[in-house]
C-alpha cells in the first residue's frame, strides 16, 4: 500500500501539470499522511538538508563552467580542432561531431549545453555540405548524450551524492563507457552516412594541424587538467568544478579574448538559474529519499526483485529496462533522485559494485534525454535547429539503438566498467 501512494501520488501531481519538483513534496507529504506522521518542520528540515551538502558545490561550477566556454568561444575551438582533425574522412563532418562531442563532454558535463553548441556550430554545415538534416541532428543529439557519462558528468556528481558513493570513482569508472558511446556512435555514422555521395574537404596538412592545435591548446588543455588533477589527488570533484570554471573564465576573457566584461552577468545569470532548478529538486527529493528508508520501501522493492537476487546481470537487466522505461516519461534529474535511494539496497543486496551501477544508471538515464515523447536534448536540438520534433527523433533512432547496445554489453560484460576503472583509478 505504501508503494501504491508514493507511485500513485507522484504519477498524480505530474500527470496534472505539477513541476517535478512540487510533485516530489506533494508525495512526501501524502506519505507522511498515510503514516500519519506530517510535520511541517520535517519537511523544511529535509528540504534545507538536501541542498545543504558540499558535493553539490560541484554543480553549479561546471554549470557556469560551461555557460562560459560556449559565449567565450572555448567550444568554438574545439570544433575547429576536431574539424582540422577528421574533417578529411568521407561524412567527416558526423566523425567531427563525434570528436567535439566527447572533447566538449570532457569539459561541462552538461548533455543540454553540449547539444546546444554543437546544433548551432554544426549542424548549418553538415546540412550546407549536403547532409540530410534529420540524420545531421539525429547524430548532433545522440552525441550530447556523452556528457553525462565521462567526466566531469552532473549526473554523477548527483547520483553519487544521492547514493554516498565515492564521486571521484564514479568518474575514473565513467571514462571507458563514455569513449565506448563514441565509439558505437562513429561505426553507426559510417554504416548510415556511406550511401550519402558527399565530396569532404582535403585533408589538412601535418602542419596546418599542429597550427589549429596550438591555436586550441588552451580549450583542449581543460580535461588534461581536471583528469589529472582528480587522478593524483590535487583536487576533489567539488574544487574540480572551481577549476574549471575560473580556467574557462582567464582563458575566455584574457588568452581568447572571446568574452567581454559585459556579458557576465548574463552569464552568471543563466547558471544560477539553471542550478536553482537542478538544486531545488535534489532538495525536494530528500525529502522523499528520507520517507523511503522511513517507510522501508527498499526493503518491498528487495522482496519483489528476490527471483533475481542471485543473478546480478539479470537483476542489472531487469534495472536497466525499467530505467528505460521511466527515461521515456522523466527527465535526468528526478530520475536518479527517485530511483536511487529505491536501487541501491537491491544492488547491495545482490553484491553489485555501487560504482559499476552508478555509471550503468547514468548511461541509461543518459540515453534516456534523447527517448522520445519526452526527450530533453531532442527537444534542444529541434529548437536550436529549427526543427520539428518529429524529424530529429527519426533521424536519433540507429544511434540512440547502437547505443543501447553498448549498454546492454556492459550488463553481460561488467568487466568493460570495472576493467578500465582500476587501471584510470
Amino acid at each position: 500500500m505504501t508503494l501504491t501512494i508514493f507511485l500513485g501520488s507522484l504519477l498524480l501531481a505530474m500527470a496534472i501539470g505539477i513541476p517535478i519538483s512540487f510533485a516530489l513534496l506533494a508525495c512526501g507529504v501524502a506519505l507522511m499522511l498515510h503514516m500519519d506522521m506530517f510535520d511541517a518542520q520535517i519537511l523544511a528540515q529535509n528540504v534545507i538538508g538536501g541542498a545543504d551538502n558540499y558535493p553539490l558545490l560541484a554543480v553549479p561550477f561546471f554549470l557556469l563552467a560551461g555557460e562560459i566556454m560556449n559565449v567565450g568561444g572555448l567550444s568554438k575551438r574545439i570544433v575547429e580542432f576536431a574539424l582540422a582533425l577528421v574533417g578529411h574522412i568521407r561524412g567527416g563532418l558526423g566523425y567531427v561531431t563525434i570528436v567535439a562531442s566527447v572533447m566538449l563532454s570532457a569539459l561541462s558535463g552538461s548533455a543540454v549545453a553540449d547539444a546546444a553548441a554543437l546544433t548551432t556550430l554544426l549542424l548549418p554545415m553538415m546540412v550546407a555540405a549536403g547532409h540530410a538534416p534529420q540524420r545531421a541532428a539525429g547524430l548532433i543529439a545522440s552525441a550530447g548524450v556523452i556528457a553525462p557519462i565521462l567526466p566531469p558528468s552532473i549526473g554523477l556528481v548527483i547520483f553519487g551524492v544521492a547514493a554516498n558513493v565515492s564521486i571521484s570513482k564514479l568518474f575514473m569508472a565513467g571514462i571507458a563507457p563514455g569513449l565506448l558511446i563514441g565509439v558505437s556512435l562513429w561505426i553507426t555514422w559510417a554504416i548510415v552516412a556511406r550511401k550519402e555521395n558527399i565530396v569532404p574537404p582535403p585533408r589538412k596538412s601535418a602542419g596546418e594541424v599542429f597550427a589549429t592545435f596550438r591555436r586550441c591548446a588552451w580549450a583542449l588543455f581543460l580535461p588534461v587538467i581536471i583528469l589529472v588533477g582528480l587522478r593524483f589527488g590535487v583536487f576533489t570533484p567539488t574544487e574540480a568544478g572551481v577549476v574549471a570554471a575560473v580556467y574557462a573564465l582567464f582563458v575566455s576573457s584574457v588568452i581568447y579574448r572571446g568574452l567581454k566584461f559585459s556579458q557576465l552577468y548574463g552569464i552568471f545569470v543563466t547558471a544560477a538559474k539553471t542550478t536553482a532548478v537542478v538544486m531545488f529538486l535534489v532538495a525536494a527529493a530528500m525529502v522523499s529519499a528520507w520517507l523511503i528508508t522511513v517507510a522501508d520501501l527498499p526493503g518491498k522493492v528487495v522482496g519483489m526483485l528476490q527471483p533475481f537476487i542471485d543473478s546480478p546481470i539479470l537483476l542489472m537487466a531487469a534495472i536497466m529496462v525499467l530505467v528505460m522505461i521511466v527515461g521515456t516519461a522523466m527527465d535526468m534529474t528526478p530520475t536518479i533522485l527517485i530511483l536511487t535511494p529505491v536501487l541501491m539496497p537491491v544492488v547491495k543486496a545482490a553484491g553489485i559494485d555501487p560504482v559499476y551501477f552508478g555509471v550503468m544508471f547514468i548511461m541509461n538515464n543518459a540515453i534516456g534525454l534523447i527517448t522520445p515523447p519526452v526527450g530533453v536534448v531532442l527537444n534542444v536540438v529541434a529548437g536550436v535547429g529549427r526543427m520539428s520534433m518529429d524529424s530529429v527523433t527519426k533521424g536519433v533512432l540507429p544511434f540512440m539503438l547502437a547505443q543501447f547496445i553498448i549498454m546492454f554489453l556492459m550488463v553481460l560484460f561488467p568487466w568493460l566498467v570495472t576493467g578500465p576503472a582500476k587501471f584510470f583509478h
